[in-house]
C-alpha cells in the first residue's frame, strides 16, 4: 500500500502531498491559532466586498502529487474555487511556522509555491513576532522584507540606520492600499 492509499484509510486524518509524497500534519498551538486567526480577520476585513477571497485551512490542489493545506491564502481567480477546496494556484499564501513544520515550510512548499506560481508568500514565526515576505519576480519567489516586533531591550540596541529601516506594516501586493499591521497580526500572542 503506498503513502497516499495508508492516509486514506484514516478516521479524517489532516495529511498534505508534496511531490507524490504523504506527510500527516499535527495540531497547531495556541499561538498558532492566535496569528491565523488575526491575520484571517485582517484579511477579512480588507477584502470585504473585492473580488479575491480570504481562506485558511483549506485544501489546494495544484495536481495530482501536490496538495497542500496552507494556513491562510487569497485567491483572487473565482474559476478554481470550488465547494470543497481550492484547484489551482491561490494569489498569497501564509504558512505560520512551528517545530515540526519549519523545515518543510522552507523547503518542500517554498519551492512548490514558486514552481506553482504563487504571487506572494509569507513565512510567520510566531516565537519571533516577524513576518518574511516573498514576492514573485522573473519566475521567483524573491525575498522582499523581514518585518519585526521588537522588545524594548532588542529596540534599543539597534542602529538609527535599523530603526529607520524597521517597518511595522506589510503592504500586500495584490491592492494599492492594502496593508497589514504586525501589532495586529501578532495580537495576544505570548
Amino acid at each position: 500500500m503506498n503513502d497516499f492509499a495508508y492516509a486514506m484509510e484514516g478516521d479524517n486524518e489532516d495529511y498534505e502531498v508534496i511531490n507524490g509524497q504523504v506527510y500527516m500534519m499535527s495540531r497547531p498551538n495556541t499561538n498558532h491559532m492566535k496569528v491565523e486567526g488575526n491575520i484571517c480577520t485582517a484579511f477579512n476585513n480588507y477584502l470585504k466586498g473585492k473580488s479575491c477571497v480570504p481562506f485558511n485551512e483549506t485544501d489546494v490542489f495544484f495536481d495530482d502529487d501536490n496538495n497542500f493545506v496552507p494556513d491562510v491564502m487569497i485567491v483572487c481567480d473565482p474559476d478554481i474555487i470550488e465547494d470543497d477546496d481550492i484547484h489551482g494556484v491561490p494569489d498569497l499564501i501564509v504558512e505560520i511556522l512551528s517545530k515540526s513544520t519549519a523545515r518543510k515550510d522552507r523547503a518542500e512548499k517554498f519551492f512548490a509555491y514558486e514552481k506553482y506560481g504563487v504571487k506572494e508568500y509569507w513565512i510567520v514565526t510566531p516565537e519571533t513576532k516577524s513576518v518574511e515576505v516573498y514576492l514573485r519576480k522573473d519566475e521567483k519567489l524573491v525575498l522582499d522584507n523581514v518585518y519585526s516586533i521588537y522588545t524594548d531591550r532588542e529596540w534599543n540596541k539597534l542602529s538609527e540606520d535599523r530603526k529607520a529601516a524597521a517597518k511595522f506594516e506589510i503592504k500586500v501586493s495584490l491592492y494599492d492600499d492594502f496593508v497589514v499591521k504586525l501589532e495586529d497580526i501578532f495580537n495576544r500572542v505570548k
